[in-house]
């Protein structure tokens, strides 16, 4: 019984040990059992992170990676959730350094700017008070188009100049507003640029220059939206919207910069508000570069740590475009109205409480042509040959809605209409199809949900094993290749024993059996009541 005691005090001094220095666990977002389990995938092609990510029961977003030692302009997307980015950001800087957010399609977003110039080619431009001087101007401009007041508080200043390059990013941090999409920013931008945009001093370049390095592997284009030509000399230039066009063309001329060959281009990136633009995120460089965007000497933004978020993350969260919902705000829109002399402009808000303006819509083939191919199977039955009038699929809850034509049973009655026509929804997310139809008797009615065949669905087929993936990310954080899948197999013979001094000598085994040998002739059964308290113990440490 001594040997037992013995080794019993060294079993009690290895766990004081382990106390006082914890060993680490693997990360695990699961911090309680109601929490999703993580997502962590990553893809070879930016549309199946996408597709993959609109499957997902959890919110989860999609990310570009640059890799060191990969081809040119060559990206991995990475699917998971802001938090478990976050962790793995932090704990592993090197592997995800050149990190990019993927503002998809459709998505609500914050308002924001990419500012850059070239510095040889403007000495003596102040970068700073450009900076200033332009947010104060958006400020001014939010509040006389949509009433939303705003001040550079509300405005994250990000810096990754170099002495060659001055470059900023600006993320507007709106109080209870989000623009309906980056499209609809981008015709805010343009439009509020006009004055500057229409300048004579504008270069002939100007639009080149502005199609010139994207950020992601895409050409860069602008969206100009027509504008008010410049008075003609000698014409009527005194009405008070003249005279105000005029002040704001000389206000914004500090806008105009000039590009490595002198020609003369825009201060603001009009380029960056495309469809799934991959922007570069906070604490993150351009691969072969080392200048990681950092909070501003001149910002004025303090982000507000949330219950167990630390001010970091807060500022990280902050800094991610797409991180606000359109529920409960105010949904910013500035719709480009066609007529028949031209194009006009027309800015106007949405509530976004009941209903999600995020939508995409059209007479064609939706973005998932295997799922409208299901839909005809629905609407094609005893005799009755039904169509797809209409589709419209709402991004934010991965709903596509189908306006049937030519087939018109409908649930609620058990009968065909005689005129009204019916729809199909189908939930991509919770991978099921309803009916719903417009007869003012079935307003209210939906039908029961029936699943969708397993083949159409983004989670089977997305659904991978991680030996089936291109990318895996070890735990050391080294995101390298996977192996090949047709790789010859592993030898299936038994692994060599590990070196005795790798858990203890065989003498010490010997010792642990004889001891546990002992205690088992010289104890009785213990107690149920026993066990109980002692867990007890324990969870009460």
């Amino acid at each position: 019984m001594r040997k037992w005691g013995d080794r019993l005090k060294q079993v009690e001094q290895l766990a004081q040990s382990f106390q006082q220095s914890p060993l680490a666990t693997r990360y695990k977002p699961r911090l309680w059992p109601s929490q999703p389990s993580s997502v962590w995938k990553l893809f070879p092609r930016q549309s199946m992170a996408i597709s993959f990510a609109q499957s997902c029961k959890e919110p989860v977003h999609v990310f570009a990676l640059e890799k060191e030692q990969a081809a040119q302009g060559q990206r991995i997307y990475l699917v998971t959730s802001y938090n478990e980015l976050w962790h793995y950001y932090r704990t592993y800087p090197r592997s995800l350094m050149h990190c990019y957010e993927v503002i998809p399609e459709g998505a609500v977003c914050k308002l924001y700017f990419d500012l850059e110039f070239h510095r040889p080619s403007n000495k003596g431009l102040d970068g700073k008070t450009m900076v200033s001087s332009l947010i104060q101007y958006v400020c001014e401009k939010l509040m006389d188009v949509y009433g939303i007041k705003c001040s550079a508080k509300n405005v994250l200043n990000l810096d990754s100049s170099t002495e060659e390059k001055f470059s900023r990013h600006l993320i507007f941090i709106l109080p209870d507003a989000a623009f309906k999409d980056n499209i609809h920013v981008g015709r805010f931008i343009h439009a509020i640029l006009q004055p500057v945009l229409s300048s004579p001093r504008r270069g002939s370049h100007m639009d080149a220059d502005v199609n010139s390095e994207a950020e992601d592997s895409g050409k860069r284009r602008t969206h100009a939206i027509p504008m008010e030509r410049p008075a003609e000399e000698g014409g009527t230039t005194d009405n008070p919207q003249a005279k105000r066009r005029r002040q704001e063309e000389r206000d914004l001329s500090f806008l105009l910069v000039k590009n490595k060959e002198g020609q003369e281009s825009l201060f603001v990136d009009l380029g960056v508000y495309t469809k799934n633009r991959n922007f570069r995120l906070y604490k993150s460089s351009k691969l072969g570069k080392n200048a990681a965007f950092t909070v501003a000497e001149d910002n004025k933004f303090i982000a507000k740590p949330e219950r167990s978020i630390s001010a970091e993350e807060s500022l990280f969260l902050a800094s991610l475009i797409c991180n606000v919902s359109f529920m409960g705000q105010r949904i910013l829109m500035w719709d480009v109205l066609d007529t028949n002399e031209c194009k006009t402009t027309t800015p106007h808000c949405q509530q976004g409480s009941t209903a999600t303006p995020d939508s995409l819509g059209g007479y064609l083939s939706s973005p998932h042509q295997d799922v409208d191919n299901f839909v005809l199977t629905v609407v094609t039955k005893d005799g009755v040959q039904g169509s797809i009038r209409r589709w419209n699929y709402f991004v934010s809850e991965q709903l596509l809605v189908y306006d049937i034509a030519k087939y018109r049973w409908c649930e609620n009655v058990g009968r065909f209409h005689k005129s009204n026509n019916i729809m199909i929804l189908v939930d991509l997310k919770e991978e099921v199809w309803y009916q719903k139809c417009h007869d003012p008797a079935c307003k209210s009615f939906r039908s029961s949900s029936y699943p969708l065949p397993q083949e159409i669905c983004v989670s089977y087929l997305m659904t991978m094993d991680e030996e089936d993936q291109a990318y895996l990310m070890d735990d050391a954080g080294n995101i390298e290749l996977s192996q090949a899948p047709n790789q010859a197999p592993q030898s299936t013979d038994p692994p060599e024993e590990e070196a005795a001094g790798a858990w203890g000598d065989g003498q010490d085994d010997q010792a642990y059996l004889e001891a546990l040998e002992d205690v088992e002739r010289s104890t009785e059964e213990i107690s149920d009541q026993l066990l109980l308290q002692c867990m007890a113990d324990f969870d009460s440490h």
